[in-house]
């Protein structure tokens, strides 16, 4: 990873500024289809803190830090950690990042959807459930849509782009 940092900043700085679009859905954006490259290509330990630390620095910047923080980047985290594996032996395409894509998101609103609300703000499972139903179908459009067309775009034109690589050579003359 040594040499491929300013992908990994890249790719994280261009879905802070993304996520900090005023007016934005809350539920479109485009970590989930950052991650999946990166794990791809990374592994799981640089796909598990990419997502973990664009969800805490987001929240940190925005000043919506709180005990959900923790919650929310864990679980993408862990998206992180399994999607390492699943790209494993699969090849970084459209199809495989839609599949993964549909899911992430399944998996990550389920755990975060139904748990932040009843947990921390006194909202009713069913309520939590229902009022789910609505986001997660965004969710998925905005991640599948990402997914098939951003993800390899990013594994393209970014992972595979050796310019984007630091290769300081250091002279011993």
């Amino acid at each position: 990873m040594r040499k491929n940092w300013p992908k990994f900043i890249i790719g994280f700085i261009a879905c802070l500024l993304i996520r900090l679009i005023p007016f934005r859905p809350p539920n479109i954006e485009p970590i989930l289809a950052t991650q999946m490259p990166f794990s791809k290509a990374y592994g799981a330990y640089i796909a598990f803190a990419f997502a973990f630390l664009s969800i805490v620095i987001y929240d940190l910047v925005t000043g919506t830090l709180g005990i959900w923080t923790l919650l929310t980047a864990s679980t993408y985290g862990v998206l992180g950690l399994v999607a390492a594996f699943y790209f494993k032996n699969r090849k970084a395409n459209s199809w495989n990042f839609a599949k993964f894509a549909i899911a992430g998101t399944i998996f990550f609103d389920a755990v975060t959807g139904l748990s932040i609300g009843p947990l921390f703000f006194g909202q009713s499972l069913s309520g939590a459930f229902f009022g789910q139903i609505p986001f997660t179908a965004l969710h998925l459009l905005g991640n599948v849509s990402f997914a098939l067309v951003l993800s390899p775009a990013i594994y393209r034109f970014v992972v595979e782009n050796k310019k984007l690589e630091f290769n300081k050579k250091f002279s011993t003359a």
